[in-house]
């Protein structure tokens, strides 16, 4: 994924320039927001590769040995086997390191809990999408099994779909 070492790249550079030119413990929010930006980022496309792998598991694969079906069943019986696929550890590790700056050079109290704030409330958000993603896949199957329950009217997986307005006439 090219996406996380951008956001690293930019992290760093971000923080060493505000570093540079700003002393106040205040200038840790700028890099933290590249960080939050970035971690949406790879968030989203998380969240959306594993949908589309979902929909194509029900809607273009037999049952359980298509690809997705292999690689779901994988996940499960070994679930310590893949990586993260959030780099959460690597975000949580940069804010941690993005507010050391603030910890040291703090000037007053209101000012280092508020960037304290900021800091674990990312940190947080970076721990539910980690839950979300846990459960997202279980989720989206069931949802996209009732989807194809609903289009083909209960018919089997592997059953041709008629189109509806191909009827001869």
């Amino acid at each position: 994924m090219v996406v996380v070492p951008i956001v690293f790249i930019g992290w760093a550079g971000t923080a060493v320039a505000t570093a540079a030119v700003i002393t106040v413990a205040i200038s840790t929010l700028v890099p933290l927001l590249i960080l939050v930006a970035g971690f949406e980022s790879v968030f989203a496309l998380q969240v959306n590769v594993e949908r589309i792998g979902r929909y194509l598991q029900v809607f273009h694969e037999e049952p359980e040995i298509g690809w997705e079906g292999v690689a779901a069943r994988f996940g499960q019986r070994y679930p310590g086997a893949a990586p993260d696929p959030l780099f959460s550890r690597l975000f949580v590790l940069a804010t941690s390191v993005n507010f050391l700056p603030a910890a040291l050079g703090w000037e007053n109290v209101p000012e280092l809990v508020v960037l304290a704030v900021l800091h674990f409330l990312f940190i947080n958000r970076i721990r539910m999408a980690r839950a979300f993603a846990a459960s997202q896949r279980e989720k989206d199957l069931e949802r996209f099994a009732a989807l194809r329950s609903e289009m083909t009217g209960g018919l089997p997986p592997g059953s041709v779909i008629q189109d509806p307005g191909s009827g001869s006439e």
